[in-house]
């Protein structure tokens, strides 16, 4: 049992959009990734030097065009939460990219099996 050529053809390029698709998804969750970990590693630098100053001392957080001022434990609370938040970011896509992943490499397999049924 064969398939025709036309229909051959129709599939290969199906297949071959799915491959190209998930490639493109894999570097955009890729650099979504990387930015995410430089987020984490800021928010870590900033919360280790927030730690060596005094609990009295003034912190003040930039809102818009100004500044408000902040107890120094909101303001390590706010930063442990957005580092939380983004670690949370950072497994998800890691799920994202498994997943693309092995959507690409059975587009590739089934292109492979195509084209040594040929």
């Amino acid at each position: 049992m064969s398939i025709p050529n036309e229909a051959l053809q129709k599939l290969m390029q199906e297949i071959e959009a799915r491959a190209v698709f998930s490639q493109q998804q894999l570097q955009i969750v890729k650099s979504q990734m990387a930015a995410k970990q430089r987020d984490i590693r800021l928010l870590q630098l900033t919360s280790k030097e927030l730690d060596t100053l005094p609990k009295s001392t003034k912190v003040y957080e930039g809102v818009g065009k100004m500044f408000v001022m902040e107890d120094l434990d909101s303001v390590l609370t706010r930063l442990d939460n957005e580092k939380k938040s983004a670690e949370g970011d950072i497994r998800d896509l890691q799920k994202k990219f498994t997943y693309l992943e092995t959507t690409f490499e059975k587009a590739q397999d089934n292109l492979n099996q195509i084209l040594n049924r040929r």
